[in-house]
């Protein structure tokens, strides 16, 4: 039997549904500001898809650098109105996991080619922020996959956009 006031094991608790609110807001926003930052400065972005070399031909360039921006923001706008939360919060892992690694490879490259040391080298990786330390933006993205591991866990709450709109007593 639970004590009084102590949450169901299946309910979280308002300081967790808080943090999570918090979680959801923070990555929501940078993934709106870094999308509008891309959005507002096509061809710049377009010129640093093309400098990864992973896609050739310019459709499907142009049709990524055309639609990623837009999804980041639609992903970031979804996680601030507390909508599909965990798919919002995949997608973004889906996409942060693999720039990571392709980041990582070219400061590997950039490092091999000029001989400099990994922690001094320094791009525009087209995250928004301009030309970045590499091992920080790592560490950055590290982050932010975290945050949105972390939504995969939480279940919607009263911050929720879902359980605000669908629920029993509305």
């Amino acid at each position: 039997m639970q004590a009084t006031g102590a949450p169901l094991p299946s309910q979280s608790s308002p300081r967790s549904e808080f943090v999570f609110l918090l979680v959801r807001f923070a990555l929501g926003g940078v993934f709106i500001y870094m999308g509008l930052h891309k959005v507002l400065h096509p061809i710049e972005f377009l010129k640093l898809v093309r400098d990864y070399n992973l896609v050739t031909g310019p459709p499907w360039l142009n049709l990524i650098a055309a639609l990623l921006p837009w999804f980041e923001v639609f992903c970031g706008l979804l996680l601030l109105a507390g909508m599909a939360v965990r798919g919002a919060a995949l997608n973004l892992l889906v996409m942060l996991i693999p720039f990571s690694i392709i980041i990582f490879r070219r400061a590997l490259e950039i490092s091999s080619n000029k001989g400099l040391p990994f922690t001094a080298v320094k791009f525009d990786c087209g995250c928004g922020a301009g030309e970045v330390i590499i091992w920080q933006k790592l560490l950055e993205n590290i982050a932010l996959i975290l945050l949105a591991a972390s939504l995969l866990t939480q279940k919607n709450g009263r911050f929720a956009a879902r359980f605000c709109l669908f629920s029993k007593g509305a």
